[in-house]
């Protein structure tokens, strides 16, 4: 999956683990996919979803920070929150949503198989043992949108690792070293103040 890397990505790394900042983070983070994804949505569907992918986003804050404990690079870890969303797209036929095209959903789910598994994730349960006791809010599903999915969105090809943009527009595969002078307080949410 190709997907993009700066600064502000290792600083919400590292507050996520944080007590206070890492919920403060851990919000910013909800809402701005949410956000972004309902906007992806097909028109008339995006307040549909929108309580759905809040209550998605959130659980798979707590994916990331397990990939990440699980020795996963800050990319990888990330990109595995984003395949289970892709997942779940899926399963509600919300294919104008996906980041990659339906055909290399089994590519996505047998690069990380290992992790997922130990989860209990599959592609027909993206949250699997990160499902909250009291569920994800439920959305209307467009079933009929998989005979012939649309993916305006999706960007083929890179079902064979992570594949980062930079800030300069390079692409680099594996993803970026941390930089060592990261700060807690350039991840997105955070006040300087």
């Amino acid at each position: 999956m190709k997907i993009r890397q700066n600064v502000r990505h290792f600083a919400a790394k590292q507050a996520l683990t944080l007590p206070v900042v890492g919920e403060t983070v851990t919000d910013w983070l909800v809402d701005f996919h949410t956000d972004y994804f309902a906007d992806l949505a097909e028109p008339g569907h995006a307040d549909d979803r929108r309580d759905h992918l809040s209550d998605f986003f959130d659980a798979t804050m707590d994916t990331y920070v397990a990939a990440l404990d699980a020795g996963f690079e800050e990319a990888e870890a990330r990109e595995v929150t984003h395949v289970q969303a892709n997942f779940d797209f899926y399963n509600h036929g919300w294919t104008e949503m996906m980041e990659f095209p339906a055909d290399e959903l089994e590519e996505h789910y047998e690069r990380y198989r290992d992790f997922f598994e130990r989860h209990g994730i599959t592609i027909d349960d993206p949250l699997g043992g990160f499902r909250p006791a009291d569920g994800v809010t439920g959305a209307p599903s467009t079933p009929e949108k998989l005979d012939d999915p649309e993916h305006p969105h999706a960007e083929g090809g890179f079902a064979d690792d992570v594949y980062v943009e930079t800030a300069d527009g390079e692409l680099v595969v594996g993803g970026q070293e941390e930089p060592e002078d990261v700060r807690v307080d350039e991840a997105p949410g955070v006040d300087d103040t």
